[in-house]
């Protein structure tokens, strides 16, 4: 959770990304309390921006707020990461779809490059790094699409998948296996591959759902739920 802030940029949205990225990683652990006083300490600003991140954080579901009782990381739902990703799903899917028709030779290239810098992060067991560039990989198809607001969607939701998806890389959904995943995707952009495009994606959003119960067998402590609802039912990476 280590962050410089810009001070002449605004406050509050810079510590939301660093608190964000704690959580993610399990710097911050799903039932902490957090102190306004030491976050803002720690950031050496006043006690309102770190209120102002608090409200962010309640609203995307990782913090919550108790009234006069503090605030505390939220457990991980398996429920509300089902959902998510169900919106995932359905969105990058028809991004996929699209990008299959639209991507050019540049765009492409550049989603190799995406490839080979996570496969460099995973030889290094940089989980960090992998997790940064996965989102990077899956913005960079969402812009040749050119919707801002079907991504501001899909980033809302990545908040819950993202914690798992951490979780998961050491062992239950390994980086090389993430990885040949995001080059089956490129190569059926690179045919210009609506149909394989849009199967390939839905097959990579779908492996969270076969790591997820090995991922809370593990970590029983940092669940608050593991029920799945239903639409979940029935659904594997090959569907």
């Amino acid at each position: 959770m280590e962050i410089a802030l810009r001070m002449r940029e605004p406050i509050a949205p810079q510590i939301v990304a660093a608190l964000r990225q704690g959580i993610v990683e399990l710097q911050l652990r799903p039932g902490e309390a957090l102190s306004e006083a030491e976050i803002a300490a720690r950031f050496g600003v006043s006690r309102q921006p770190v209120r102002e991140a608090f409200i962010k954080l309640s609203e995307a579901g990782l913090v919550e707020i108790r009234p006069s009782r503090g605030t505390y990381v939220m457990k991980i739902s398996a429920r509300e990461l089902a959902n998510a990703r169900f919106v995932r799903e359905a969105i990058e899917c028809d991004i996929a779809r699209n990008a299959g028709r639209l991507a050019t030779a540049e765009q492409v290239l550049e989603l190799r490059r995406h490839v080979d810098r996570q496969r460099v992060a995973a030889s290094h067991d940089d989980y960090r790094s992998f997790n940064d560039l996965d989102e990077a990989f899956h913005r960079a198809i969402a812009d040749i699409v050119d919707c801002d607001y079907a991504w501001r969607i899909v980033e809302s939701a990545r908040v819950q998948t993202d914690r798992v998806r951490f979780l998961s890389l050491p062992h239950a959904s390994p980086m090389p296996l993430l990885i040949r995943q995001h080059e089956a995707i490129v190569e059926r952009l690179a045919a210009n591959d609506p149909d394989g495009t849009e199967a390939a994606m839905r097959r990579h959003l779908r492996e969270i759902l076969v790591a997820l119960p090995q991922i809370a067998a593990a970590h029983p402590d940092l669940f608050a739920d593991t029920e799945l609802p239903a639409h979940t039912r029935g659904l594997t990476p090959v569907d």
